[in-house]
């Protein structure tokens, strides 16, 4: 008897924290995320692969796809004062990407999104199938977007590596300082 309660009592344990684990996971939402972008992400992107980070790194060792990180770059400060030196913190990336800073917002400008899709071609040479994976940082919502707006343009290959350098970086991988892609004003 005091078995059969054990059990029982261990089976109920396990349904809540199950359902504890499911209360934390976060929905796939219906549309772009438009505010708080390091929150929790889903697991899931309706379309694209969801990559961990052994898988990033077998796809980035086999040269087989193009890289896109869409973390923002911080802006100039506003009326800093005369002689001021402003120095841009330079970006660590996964060596052989290209940055296309702030085009993970979930709304964008008509000029941000053509340099996007600019962007997007250049790092596909055009082709719609060519595999694509974007990244930003762990819990940012910006490279969820972008991913799913990369589906909306018809790339048919699309993967998203939530854990972004933060887990490329924990996994002790090579990182590379870079550039963004200059934008048609710069």
């Amino acid at each position: 008897m005091i078995g059969r309660l054990a059990a029982v009592a261990l089976a109920g344990a396990l349904l809540i924290a199950a359902a504890v684990r499911a209360d934390d996971l976060v929905a796939e939402p219906d549309s772009y995320r438009t505010e708080s972008y390091r929150a929790p992400v889903p697991t899931t992107l309706a379309g694209a692969r969801v990559l961990s980070t052994q898988d990033t790194e077998a796809i980035w060792r086999a040269k087989s796809a193009a890289f896109v990180d869409v973390l923002p770059r911080p802006p100039k400060p506003k009326n800093l004062p005369p002689g001021t030196v402003w120095r841009e913190q330079p970006r660590q990336d996964i060596p052989g990407s290209i940055w296309l800073p702030d085009t993970g917002y979930g709304v964008l400008a008509a000029a941000t999104e053509d340099y996007l899709k600019r962007g997007l071609a250049q790092a596909s040479g055009g082709d719609l199938g060519r595999l694509l994976v974007f990244y930003c940082l762990e819990d940012c919502w910006m490279s969820w977007n972008a991913a799913r707006r990369a589906l909306t343009y018809g790339y048919r290959n699309v993967a998203w590596y939530p854990d972004g350098t933060d887990g490329w970086s924990r996994a002790n991988l090579p990182l590379q300082q870079i550039q963004p892609e200059p934008r048609p004003e710069e």
